[in-house]
C-alpha cells in the first residue's frame, strides 16, 4: 500500500482492512475521506480522536453533500453531538456505523450517483 494524499474523483472501495483501503488501482494505509472532490488521506485512527476540526474538508464541500457516512472503526461508536450539530447546520445528514458497513454503503450510494461523502477510520 502507498501513502495517498488525494486521488481525484469518487472511487469505489475494492477492499478494506489490514489498516487501510484499496480503491481506484491504489492502496492506502490509514483512514480516508471520500468527498465530491475525491479520496483524501485522513489522519485519524479512532473515534475518540474525532472533533469538529476533523471534518473541516467535509464542511468545505457541504454544499455538494446530502449524507455523510462515518465509519467509526471495527465497532459502532457514538459521534460527538457538536460534530453532528456542525454538519446539520450545513445541511448534511450524518450516519455513523462500523467502517465495513460504511464502505459497503458508500459503494452503493456512489453507484447510484447520490450526493454522499464518507469519513472512514481504517480497521485492522
Amino acid at each position: 500500500m502507498s501513502d495517498l494524499r488525494h486521488l481525484p474523483g469518487r472511487q469505489l472501495i475494492d477492499a478494506y482492512g489490514g489498516g487501510g483501503f484499496r480503491f481506484g488501482d491504489h492502496g492506502h494505509k490509514g483512514s480516508v475521506l471520500g468527498l465530491p472532490s475525491g479520496m483524501w488521506a485522513w489522519p485519524y485512527s479512532g473515534a475518540a480522536e474525532l472533533d469538529v476540526a476533523a471534518f473541516e474538508k467535509v464542511l468545505e464541500e457541504a454544499d455538494e453533500i446530502d449524507t455523510l457516512l462515518v465509519g467509526m472503526g471495527a465497532d459502532i461508536a457514538w459521534l460527538k453531538p457538536e460534530i453532528r450539530a456542525a454538519l446539520r447546520e450545513r445541511g448534511v445528514v450524518v450516519e455513523a456505523m462500523a467502517t465495513g458497513a460504511a464502505a459497503r454503503t458508500w459503494n452503493i450510494l456512489v453507484g447510484e450517483r447520490r450526493r454522499v461523502a464518507a469519513a472512514l477510520i481504517a480497521v485492522p
